[in-house]
Order: C-alpha cells, then structure tokens, then sequence
C-alpha cells in the first residue's frame, strides 16, 4: 500500500488554510456539492502511482442525486475539496500514534501537488453542465480546520 484515501460526499465544506495573525484574518477555500477528499502517501509512493488514484476516485459512484441514484463527482457534476491527512497513517503505540510509514514531507508534497493537478485537469475537461465544478486544496504540512455539511455519514476508505 502506497496511499490512504477518506472520501466524504459533501453538500457543502469549507477548509482554513491559513489561519488567522495580528495583520490578517484566516483565508479559507470552500466547495459545494461534492466530495472531500482526504489524503495520505506512504513511504515508497511515486508519481505513477497518481493516475490510477485520480482515475478511481473521480469515476467511483459514491455521490447520490436528487433520484437517490449513485454517481461520480465528474457526472454530478460536483466539485472537490482535497485535504491533505498525515493522520491517516497513523499506527497505534502504546497509548499514542506513530507516523513511521508516512512518506517525507517534500517527497509528499511534491506527490500532493501532482494529485492536485491532476484532479483539476480532469475535472475542467470535463465540464457537462451549467454548474461551477472546481478543485480547491489544503496546505501540504499546516494543520487546518474543517467544517463540513453532508447528507448522510456517507464516508469510504480506500488504499492505493
């Protein structure tokens, strides 16, 4: 396993990126319908793992429609909030969480920024609608604050 994936149907998430300071407020990105997706790579992650990944998440039919039926964020349409998660590669000790298996932190931004990309690529070639679908991200390393509205817990895992 190379990378751990949370995904999130979502009606609407907002993530700060940055957060507040003396000379500045918190900067925050936002989508509506859609999906989150949350992100960790392993050690041993390369770049040839990120279009399979980018492939199976936009194309899973894990988001529901006003008919009840399941589709893909591509055929929504939606839009897509990544969110970079190191946690997700957390293994029990004791009584605390080691991050041993997690990739390097350039090495994993560099596999974030790709993933990103990629995600933004493949969801502007595929605009079949009237409805504003975009990419928005996280900042790889900051700890950030989510705040999500859902239509049910309706929360997959899945490993690359």
């Amino acid at each position: 396993m190379k990378a751990r994936v949370v995904l999130q149907q979502c009606l609407h998430a907002r993530l700060q990126v940055k957060p507040p300071d003396e000379e500045s407020e918190a900067e925050w990105v936002e989508v509506n319908r859609g999906m989150v997706i949350y992100i960790c790579f392993f050690k041993g992650a390369t770049e040839d793992l990120i279009p399979k990944m980018v492939n199976t998440l936009l194309n899973v039919k894990l988001c529901e429609t006003e008919s009840g039926k399941f589709t893909s964020v591509l055929q929504l349409p939606g839009s897509v909030l990544i969110v970079p998660q190191a946690t997700l590669g957390g293994k029990p000790k004791g009584r605390g969480m080691q991050y041993h298996g997690n990739i390097g932190k350039d090495e994993g931004l560099k596999l974030y920024e790709t993933f990103v990309s990629l995600c933004q690529s493949e969801l502007s070639s595929c605009k079949n609608s009237d409805i504003l679908t975009e990419v928005k991200h996280g900042t790889y390393g900051n700890r950030q604050v989510l705040k999500l509205d859902t239509n049910g817990p309706y929360t997959h895992l899945m490993e690359f």
